[in-house]
């Protein structure tokens, strides 16, 4: 089917421009650009100078499935994601059990088929996600793995994490690290200071994350494997970044935008919700991380999806679960970050789709003629306030619930085909 889409504010991540143009959809590749007047029995949709820009490449997305089917599976999942304008998933091996094996990460791939959007999978980097042994790293690739990672679980073993290293090296494997120091971060629920002291929490200094960030660029300068750390959300570890991609390691960093857009004293009172891996920071450090995303330090946008059901969540804070589902409403969320004038909508959108995309080796996250008709229709304005009952994923953990926000997706696109539309929400 051909569309043309009308009177659009196309985003190009790539020249970081914005332009009103018309766009035409062909067999699921963006046709034209500019183009006057629809081609003969095209589909017309007319965008009302709405924002239109290529679809949200997520990196780092937690799925139930395999083990904890009841939090998210891959059709809530996609329907969340789809209702976000993300056009394509990275879906994390920390399921139960990890995604290690290929038997594992074929099932998986047989039942993301599912979803209304892509999805891709990583693989973990040891079996278990346990430090202990590698995975086989080669036959997951065979079996489509686009990275490899232990997530939240570092390995303490360097001597077992640097083989590894060489290894995905050998065979051109993307990993992705967490940067931390284990040993600091063992049992910690905030990060350390004033706050922390004054609601008795047990805290984790900034530093643990340079450290582990530190340790990680030591044993890349070693094997020379391609990096990705997927969390960078203190200043403290922004120079370290710098060096490491000044010295032309290939290393690039991600961060999520819960860390972006909140701060440690939005914790308050023991909100669960606000409970995340890494704690929420300073806002000096969160202004200073959202500095590095506009400066293209920090390469990355992501929402970090971590699906938690309530029991998981109503627990005392040090207890709960850590995380917060973001799908749905990591384009709401990120608009802050717009209309407070840190990051311009090209911006935006060069760290949330062609970034991840590129480091991924896929196709999607560019507005050109050829690429993917990977897109998302929004109204950048639009208010509202989030219910998280609404959502679309299972689980409701939003640290967003009775926000006020701006920001709403009005149409998604994944090749061409339209898999939501909020008219008929």
């Amino acid at each position: 089917m051909t569309l043309f889409l009308a009177n659009a504010r196309l985003i190009d991540p790539e020249a970081l421009t914005e332009i009103e143009a018309n766009l035409v959809i062909d067999n699921g590749i963006i046709a034209a650009i500019g183009a006057m007047s629809a081609p003969q029995g095209a589909t017309v949709i007319d965008c009302s100078g709405k924002y239109l820009a290529p679809g949200i490449v997520d990196l780092g997305v937690k799925i139930g499935e395999p083990g904890e089917r009841h939090k998210e599976s891959f059709r809530t999942a996609g329907q969340a994601a789809a209702a976000g304008g993300v056009t394509t998933i990275i879906a994390r091996p920390d399921t139960s059990p990890a995604i290690d094996t290929p038997e594992t990460l074929e099932f998986v791939t047989r039942r993301a088929a599912q979803a209304p959007v892509r999805i891709h999978h990583m693989a973990a980097l040891t079996k278990g996600r346990e430090g202990r042994e590698m995975t086989e790293i080669g036959f997951l690739m065979d079996a489509g793995a686009v990275a490899f990672t232990d997530t939240d679980h570092v390995t303490t073993d360097t001597k077992v994490l640097s083989r590894a290293l060489t290894y995905a090296r050998s065979l051109g494997a993307l990993v992705i690290g967490h940067p931390q120091e284990p040993g600091l971060t063992k049992g910690a629920a905030v990060t350390s200071g004033k706050f922390a002291s004054l609601r008795g929490l047990p805290g984790v200094t900034p530093m643990a994350e340079r450290m582990g960030l530190e340790r990680d660029i030591a044993l890349i300068e070693m094997s020379g494997v391609r990096y990705h750390a997927d969390q960078i959300t203190t200043a403290r570890a922004l120079p370290a970044l710098a060096r490491a991609k000044a010295a032309g390691l290939d290393v690039t960093a991600g961060v999520s935008i819960h860390h972006l857009t909140l701060n440690e004293y939005d914790v308050g009172d023991y909100r669960t919700f606000f409970k995340m891996t890494p704690p929420l920071r300073s806002e000096e450090d969160r202004q200073a991380v959202v500095q590095a995303v506009a400066d293209g330090l920090i390469d990355v946008i992501c929402s970090m999806h971590t699906p938690a059901d309530e029991e998981s969540k109503r627990l005392p804070f040090e207890e709960a679960a850590s995380g917060a589902v973001g799908l749905e409403n990591f384009l709401p969320a990120a608009m802050r970050l717009f209309h407070a004038g840190y990051l311009s909508l090209p911006q935006l959108f060069r760290a949330m789709s062609l970034n991840p995309a590129k480091r991924l080796g896929l196709p999607q996250g560019r507005m050109a003629e050829g690429a993917p008709a990977d897109l998302v229709l929004f109204d950048a304005d639009a208010p509202f306030v989030l219910d998280r009952f609404t959502l679309h994923s299972k689980s409701k953990n939003t640290p967003f619930d009775g926000t006020r926000m701006e920001g709403k997706v009005l149409a998604t696109f994944v090749g061409g085909v339209q898999v939501y539309n909020n008219d008929n929400e």
